[in-house]
């Protein structure tokens, strides 16, 4: 049980602090929607939203960020049951990794208002990048926070002659490691671990457990 748990901590703590350092230093090295190509098929594209994955855009910063709040607080109590069952390790890492992913863009939604001055596009005449500013003093309140984007991967564009999608980038979206951590965790837990998610609650004793374990 206590492999699972320090496993569970570190991935949850390396994933938020990948994502942090990632959108802090666009944030503060970027103009809003600057485009850097750094191979034909991977962009850092510097865009802003409101909190939904991969960009989207239809609900309140607020009603979003208290939504995810509580999914993290239900997910994280999840965590611990499963932890203490011993349940296996790769359920364990995926929970977590959702857990990071959703913790991840809280943390804009929560803070980012209150520190840093607003991003604006670049023009003629300068760059403008946000600063990092006194709490309180940023561009929005509490809750209020963007959500920074970063990631963009124009893998090919579908051919002209094909209906509706022509010329069209697969997978158009730019999106940030905690919306990866989010999709990954709960793709895999699909796939591989769906038994999990409704097979009733073993009936194990404290020996059996930690034998388990």
């Amino acid at each position: 049980m206590r492999l699972r748990a320090v496993l569970s901590a570190l991935l949850i703590l390396l994933v938020l602090v990948a994502d942090q350092v990632a959108k802090i230093l666009v944030k503060t090295h970027m103009s809003l929607y600057e485009h850097i190509e750094l191979t034909n098929w991977f962009h850092i594209a510097f865009v802003e939203n409101r909190g939904m994955a991969f960009g989207m855009d239809f609900i309140g910063t607020s009603i979003l960020t208290l939504f995810r709040f509580l999914a993290v607080c239900i997910f994280g109590w999840y965590l611990v049951r499963c932890i203490r069952r011993c349940l296996p390790i790769g359920f364990i890492v995926c929970l977590s990794l959702v857990i990071a992913g959703a913790m991840g863009n809280i943390i804009d939604n929560c803070l980012y208002g209150l520190i840093f001055t607003e991003s604006q596009p670049a023009n003629p005449f300068f760059a403008p990048v946000a600063e990092i500013v006194p709490f309180g003093q940023g561009y929005g309140q509490f809750l209020s926070g963007k959500v920074v984007d970063m990631l963009y991967f124009p893998l090919w564009e579908w051919p002209e002659s094909m209906p509706v999608l022509g010329g069209r980038t697969f997978f158009g979206a730019v999106f940030n490691l905690a919306d990866s951590a989010i999709s990954v965790g709960a793709v895999a837990i699909i796939l591989f671990y769906h038994q999990l998610l409704t097979q009733p609650k073993e009936s194990t004793t404290k020996e059996d457990k930690a034998a388990s374990c």
